[in-house]
């Protein structure tokens, strides 16, 4: 038996990643969808007065096991990809786009929905909630077009959903294929453990000594302590290229495309344009809401950012530099000003951050905060990094938390937080399973992980995101952990990571990696008040591609994308050596899926 399509009879359900291949996905899809179909077309049958439990409900379990495999796969796709993956992921993305569209566009079906509304049932307050939802979706998917708009509009989504699907694997194409190997004497003035951190590397690839890859956490510290100007310059277009080097990787037409079909499909559904559409459920609500409060911060945050360029300058022409400061010498002059004016190391202040400590500190937290414990969980897992914690509650079971911290090149960039199963109360207590990734270099085993500050605050940024879903309590997992608004997602998120911060925190887990001693009273001092430090520039590198996103979105048409990103930053006024956080060609919050597109902002 396909062992996606059995029951899992694992430790709470996880899936039995060694039993599963690849070529089992295929078959398994194809039985999930025609079980969904078959759910749907007994609900529409149902000659029984349409009601909440005979609809909504069912509805929700129609779906199940799509989503049991989806949930894994898509996990997958991300973190372990594979060729024969990705050419599934490029043949279902379609798919699964055609089977939304025929079931929200399915006439009788959204007839029964609006029945149930139109029934003044009487519902408690989540089920209320749940079918204002359910209704919303199926209006914005279209249900309410006929004839040709409707067969439009569903060209568009499977469209669409080929677009987002090639976006993504052509920047980790990018990402993967790309590597620069270093010398000894290229290693020259980069801390120990980022020299190690390229040796990892190199090893990860099947290459002997030093290489420098477009993980984050490899090429941002190179950019930060390498003296080797050139080399900056080589990593750094090689990093803001991502999507954008020709050849079948290149996501220009991609995204020319993307924006025309967004826009139309905006139009079909009667906006002006696509954000206006997107926005519309948000707690923005509305464009220019979201563009007048990102320009109350534009301003100040661009004036900050030409201040600190100006000092920078100062210091690279110090150094006998003439010229403008580019965008690959910010990180190394800043982080030499920082050094000078807080008298604060990076290479004194990291090995304060393993990794084992992070985790355990964002544990603890989160024990305090909410009572929760957390216990190691011994069963293989979709690859040797990830491992697993069984999440509880005095004697309870809460859940399941799966932590993938490693960069490889098999994972795509970034971090965030994900699901292979959704907390639900439907039919029976289901407990979720969690998992954060993060892409942090991998030491040489016998050496410590050590993280940057900002890493270890991403570490507790996505394990937000995991407590919103482990600590999910609803009854339909329609609206369980995260499935909120856009702009409240990022809420619970940002305010655990500021748990990162506060000093009984650091004190207690800040321990240094060889003698085990807690930070330092004047070091832990000097951090915390060094913690918003450059923070013009890092406001400007994401406003700026807040507000492109925006602009791309409230646009009518936008023929040459390059040419109006170029154009927005000129409007304004971007300082020239900073450039965007995530710029069009490598942008997957925005054109790997609608899910952040002209929503950038909720960050």
């Amino acid at each position: 038996m396909n062992p996606l399509l059995a029951d899992w009879k694992t430790p709470f359900g996880i899936p039995p990643f060694q039993s599963i291949n690849d070529a089992d996905f295929a078959p398994a899809f194809e039985e999930a969808f025609a079980k969904g179909r078959a759910a749907v077309n007994a609900i529409v049958a149902n000659t029984v007065k349409p009601t909440f439990a005979n609809t909504i409900a069912e509805m929700e379990r129609a779906d199940a096991l799509l989503e049991k495999i989806g949930g894994l796969f898509f996990n997958l796709t991300g973190t372990d990809s594979t060729d024969a993956l990705e050419a599934l992921e490029r043949d279902l993305s379609p798919k699964f786009a055609a089977y939304s569209a025929e079931t929200l566009m399915n006439a009788n079906l959204f007839a029964r929905v609006q029945a149930v509304v139109d029934s003044g049932e009487k519902l408690d307050t989540e089920q209320a909630r749940v079918l204002t939802l359910y209704h919303r979706m199926f209006v914005r998917a279209g249900a309410r077009l006929k004839g040709a708009k409707k067969d439009r509009l569903k060209a568009i989504m499977e469209r669409l959903a080929s677009l987002g699907t090639a976006f993504s694997q052509n920047v980790l194409a990018d990402e993967r294929d790309w590597s620069l190997d270093l010398s000894k004497f290229d290693l020259a003035g980069l801390p120990d453990d980022v020299i190690a951190s390229t040796a990892e590397a190199a090893k990860e690839r099947g290459k002997t000594g030093n290489c420098l890859t477009l993980s984050r956490s490899i090429v941002v510290p190179f950019l930060q302590f390498s003296p080797r100007r050139d080399l900056r310059e080589v990593a750094f277009k090689a990093w803001v290229a991502r999507g954008a080097n020709g050849g079948e990787s290149d996501n220009a037409s991609t995204v020319t495309e993307t924006l025309a079909l967004r826009q139309e499909r905006a139009e079909l559904l009667g906006y002006d344009n696509f954000a206006q559409f997107r926005l519309e459920p948000e707690m923005a609500r509305t464009p220019n809401a979201v563009r007048n409060m990102l320009m109350t911060v534009w301003e100040p945050a661009k004036a900050q950012a030409l201040v600190d360029e100006a000092i920078l300058s100062q210091r690279m022409h110090a150094d006998g530099i003439n010229g403008d400061l580019e965008p690959w010498d910010w990180r190394y002059y800043s982080e030499a000003r920082r050094k000078q004016e807080f008298d604060l190391d990076e290479t004194v202040l990291k090995p304060y951050f393993q990794l084992e400590n992070m985790i355990d500190a964002s544990f603890d937290c989160a024990t305090k905060l909410f009572g929760l414990s957390f216990h190691p969980i011994e069963i293989p897992l979709y690859h040797p990094d990830a491992r697993a914690w069984e999440v509880r509650k005095g004697d309870r079971h809460i859940g399941v938390f799966i932590g993938d911290y490693y960069a490889r090149s098999s994972k795509r960039s970034g971090a965030w937080c994900s699901r292979f199963r959704a907390q639900s109360k439907l039919d029976g207590e289901v407990r979720p399973i969690v998992t954060n990734v993060c892409n942090f270099a991998k030491a040489p085993i016998g050496q410590p992980n050590l993280l940057t500050y900002e890493d270890a605050r991403t570490l507790f940024h996505e394990f937000g995101h995991a407590l919103h879903s482990l600590l999910s309590d609803v009854t339909h997992a329609y609206i369980s952990g995260t499935n909120t608004a856009t702009d409240f997602v990022e809420l619970p998120s940002q305010l655990y990571e500021h748990w990162l911060s506060e000093k009984p925190v650091l004190e207690k887990f800040a321990l240094h990696a060889e003698t085990g001693q807690p930070m330092p009273a004047g070091l832990l001092k000097k951090l915390l008040a060094a913690e918003n430090y450059d923070q013009g520039f890092n406001t400007v590198e994401y406003l700026s591609s807040a507000l492109v996103d925006l602009n791309f979105h409230t646009s009518a048409k936008t023929a040459d994308p390059m040419a109006s990103q170029d154009a927005i930053l000129n409007v304004l006024g971007m300082p020239k050596a900073v450039k965007m956080r995530h710029g069009t060609p490598h942008f997957q919050h925005v054109f790997s899926g609608d899910g952040y597109a002209s929503a950038y902002y909720s960050y």
